[in-house]
């Protein structure tokens, strides 16, 4: 059974998609079950992935990582989304662009949540 916003990649054509309605099938790509991405949450390595939320007067600024995160040819950020009470914004970004990005979103709020994806090092959420 899915569940709201879970995202799921296929291991053949690494199609990726995100939940927006739950159901009990199974999500299949390429004839394969497509797989449950983690949501990781604790930094490890050398390359910094965890979000880092800074709230502004007219919203929030997400920089990936505690240092910049690569953004090159071969090893960038696809994406950074944030949910704020069920509102969710999310960036396309590219390689040679800068690991960070502004959400105009008003206060006040309930709950945030934030997330990135790494083509190399799946996704990632704030703690």
């Amino acid at each position: 059974m899915t569940e709201l916003n879970q995202i799921y990649r296929c291991k053949i054509c690494e199609n990726i998609i995100e939940v927006v309605h739950a159901g009990i099938g199974e999500l299949v790509c390429c004839g394969q079950p497509m797989s449950l991405l983690n949501e990781f949450n604790e930094d490890s390595g050398a390359e910094k992935h965890v979000p880092v939320i800074e709230e502004t007067d007219s919203g929030f600024k997400v920089k990936v990582g505690s240092i910049p995160h690569p953004m090159e040819d071969d090893h960038y950020i696809e994406w950074i989304e944030i949910n704020v009470d069920g509102l969710v914004c999310r960036r396309f970004l590219n390689s040679g662009d800068e690991p960070e990005v502004f959400f105009e979103i008003d206060s006040p709020y309930e709950s945030i949540n934030v997330r990135e994806y790494c083509n190399i090092h799946g996704l990632w959420k704030s703690s």
